[in-house]
């Protein structure tokens, strides 16, 4: 069974920079491509950045794009979120999912397994 584990979620202010950490466990972690995902309050769950399994690929999304970078260890089983000149909006409940594939996806459908999300809060 694959299990994924974020952290580093906090709160911080508008402007500081943080790094969420997603190990995974069980499976084979560089034949994954992985995705980091927010669900902010009252909104729907959208992705924000994924990676292919060698971590040769990369996408991110229009709102997090030149402020956050995604980036994995293989051998460490972990992906990574560097997230820099937060804002307010940035503020939601975080989460990691793996794809049983490496090749980049950016559908949640497409996402098998899937963490249970890291709180961060960007205070102005």
């Amino acid at each position: 069974q694959v299990q994924l584990v974020e952290s580093g979620g906090r709160s911080v202010e508008a402007g500081d920079s943080l790094r969420l950490s997603c190990a995974v466990s069980g499976g084979t972690f560089s034949s994954y491509s992985m995705g980091w995902f927010r669900r902010a309050p009252g909104k729907e769950r959208e992705i924000v950045a994924a990676i292919s399994g060698a971590g040769g690929s990369t996408w991110y999304g229009d709102s997090v794009k030149g402020r956050f970078i995604i980036s994995r260890d293989n051998a460490k089983s972990t992906v990574y979120l560097q997230m820099t000149s937060l804002k307010p909006e940035d503020t939601a409940v975080y989460y990691c999912a793996a794809h049983t594939r490496p090749r980049v996806v950016v559908t949640s459908w497409e996402y098998d397994y899937w963490g249970q999300g890291t709180q961060v809060t960007v205070s102005s």
